[in-house]
């Protein structure tokens, strides 16, 4: 079951990788002035309709070769203690110093974009779970599952459950992605055509659809939470599903297949995701969101968050918070090692 990386793929999703995370930054970075300006309102939308499917979709694709093994063990102990980790510092960052109300702080309850580590456990897991299924049949049981989880009556922010199902199917998709299939499909004629509906797209959003329930494209809710109980509520789903393959696909045409800047940026997209939270909330607590009332405060805005994605995924960056961002795991193994008395 496990896979190589082709080198030219490779290249082309550490780009599309940095942009990713760029449009997780300004996501984050603008919502809190979204129901103040119609045009954040319609870029923050537009975001969400793409910007975390595809970065599953590329940490599905990164998982070739290292999802089992004595490599994916690895990678799983040391996501479980990234998690431990953040979810600890952010939660004591929270009580001391932002002071944020009314937030349980739990383990079991994944701190605001700590859930995307929960669920990348589980995404692994699932996967190596339908290892003797073919593809084809891998996407449809995820997509299946993607749909029915909704129907559940729990709290679906718990261990990111709905999440780590709603988003399985790209994940699965990443896994098997073939990039030369995807560079024949994919001609340049093509990727004008998807660079138009990317574009019509935000166009459709920013004029008629700023009323789209977020919820549903959060992922974190159930059919229930999202007070829909009709027994057809996961049509929705499904529906949901079609935009954000279309939207998905379309922004592909954005990513430059070549290797540039973004490139070597791209490879240290884990340190902007775990660190730009303390930025956020820092901004939040600050006030500066009460004088951002003007178009122009909010290019600035975004030009800021632009310019903080770029200066945390410098090399120096990774040097000073290498050993929090990816924490040895071999002394873990060792314990286990001494605890079934094997030879070290």
């Amino acid at each position: 079951m496990e896979k190589t990386l082709p080198k030219q793929g490779e290249t082309y999703f550490l780009n599309l990788r940095f942009i990713l995370i760029l449009t997780v930054f300004i996501g984050n970075a603008i919502e809190p002035l979204i129901r103040q300006m119609d045009g954040l309102h319609a870029i923050y939308l537009w975001i969400f309709t793409f910007h975390m499917p595809l970065f599953v979709l590329v940490t599905g694709y990164f998982a070739k070769g290292r999802l089992s093994g004595a490599d994916g063990r690895k990678t799983m102990l040391q996501i479980g203690l990234q998690y431990i980790i953040f979810q600890s510092l952010y939660s004591f960052l929270d009580v001391t110093i932002f002071r944020v109300q009314n937030i349980h702080h739990s383990f079991f309850a994944p701190y605001l974009l700590l859930w995307f580590l929960a669920s990348h456990m589980g995404w692994r897991l699932l996967t190596l779970g339908m290892c003797k299924l073919n593809p084809a049949a891998q996407i449809m049981i995820s997509l299946v599952l993607g749909v029915l989880i909704g129907y559940l009556p729990l709290d679906g922010a718990w261990l990111s459950f709905s999440r780590t199902f709603v988003y399985l199917p790209f994940f699965v998709i990443g896994y098997h992605f073939s990039f030369d299939a995807f560079v024949q499909f994919f001609t340049k004629q093509k990727r004008r055509i998807a660079a138009i509906a990317s574009a019509a797209l935000f166009a459709i959003i920013a004029f008629w659809g700023l009323g789209m329930p977020e919820g549903w494209l959060f992922g974190s809710m159930t059919y229930m939470q999202l007070e829909h109980d009709e027994w057809y509520a996961g049509l929705y789903r499904l529906a949901l599903y079609g935009l954000q393959f279309i939207s998905a696909a379309a922004f592909l045409a954005w990513v430059p297949c070549r290797e540039c800047r973004l490139t070597d940026l791209g490879r240290r997209t884990l340190y902007v995701f775990l660190l730009h939270g303390f930025i956020i909330r820092l901004v939040a607590i600050s006030g500066l969101y009460n004088y951002i009332y003007h178009p122009a405060a909010a290019v600035l805005l975004i030009a800021g968050a632009v310019l903080l994605t770029i200066a945390l995924a410098q090399p120096i960056v990774r040097k000073i918070a290498h050993p929090v961002i990816e924490p040895p795991v071999t002394w873990i193994l060792r314990l286990e090692r001494m605890a079934l008395g094997r030879p070290l």
